[in-house]
């Protein structure tokens, strides 16, 4: 049996399904029963737990070959992610108690920045649950391409794309939900000893131009991408409600200076197999 966490959520529905497929029994650990009832018709056992609720995920990991751990992301956390902190901690409460054969936690690159930033969260959880009695493998994906959801619709009203990363020409580790779903799919299923750590990003670095070029071929019109100056970028994000937005900030810091990496480097990366244009096709049609 094998348990999945996130698995709602774009990256937890394809290691599900990967795993389905290749005919694993699967534990689907929801928060919500309406959500988790379409995995239930495709023969998943559900389980009722909230991230914080260490006794809970222990109920749902109890018995489990193998968990995968999904840190629901926070993008304005408090001072000292003490939000995190509470999900980590309940975390590691219930894997320890609940000691499945193994464990794999979606985790990010940069996680070993020791430059404070939004990724920090992750820095915790793998300095926290990387010292739990049984294997565990830490995943760190690269920029998820799905997040360019967000601008479809300003590529395809206005053709103009506003980009935090900076310069438009800079390559970026990026990489599509469907190469990390299955990655952790794979590792999973498979065995080792201690902490492992297993870096992926895409067939080929990405940058802002790159991007653009992207969605004019999936909307069929010119599209450009446009820089966001730095210095309005706090003005910006409280306007759009974040109360804390300085780790955001200094994140979109780290890739654009270059401290937020691999910490193998590129040419020690895993590769996946999907690129932009599978990706981006798919937005615009769900758009």
């Amino acid at each position: 049996m094998y348990a999945i966490t996130g698995i709602t959520g774009q990256v937890g529905a394809v290691v599900a399904r990967n795993l389905l497929a290749a005919g694993k029994d699967v534990r689907a650990v929801v928060r919500d029963a309406r959500k988790g009832a379409q995995w239930a018709a495709q023969g998943c056992e559900l389980r009722m737990a909230e991230m914080h609720d260490a006794a809970a995920l222990e109920r749902a990991f109890a018995g489990a070959e193998a968990v995968f751990v999904l840190l629901p992301p926070n993008f304005d956390p408090s001072p000292g992610y003490p939000e995190a902190k509470r999900l980590i901690a309940a975390l590691r409460t219930a894997l320890e108690a609940a000691r499945p054969q193994r464990v794999v936690c979606l985790s990010t690159i940069g996680a070993q920045a020791v430059m404070p930033n939004l990724l920090s969260q992750l820095q915790l959880m793998e300095q926290e649950l990387g010292s739990l009695p049984m294997p565990v493998a830490f995943l760190r994906a690269a920029w998820f391409i799905e997040n360019f959801a967000w601008d479809v619709e300003a590529a395809r009203q206005t053709g103009i794309i506003p980009s935090f990363l900076q310069p438009l020409d800079r390559p970026v580790p990026m990489v599509a939900t469907a190469d990390i779903g299955r990655t952790a799919a794979d590792m999973l299923q498979q065995q080792w000893q201690g902490v492992r750590i297993v870096e992926l990003e895409g067939p080929q670095r990405l940058s802002p131009n790159d991007i653009a070029a992207g969605f004019a071929r999936a909307l069929g019109k010119p599209v450009q991408a446009q820089v966001m100056q730095r210095a309005g970028w706090e003005a910006l994000f409280r306007a759009q409600g974040m109360q804390h937005p300085t780790p955001r900030m200094r994140m979109l810091d780290g890739f654009n200076e270059g401290w937020i990496e691999f910490e193998a480097g590129q040419p020690w990366s895993c590769k996946g197999q999907v690129g932009l244009d599978v990706v981006l096709r798919g937005l615009v049609e769900r758009a």
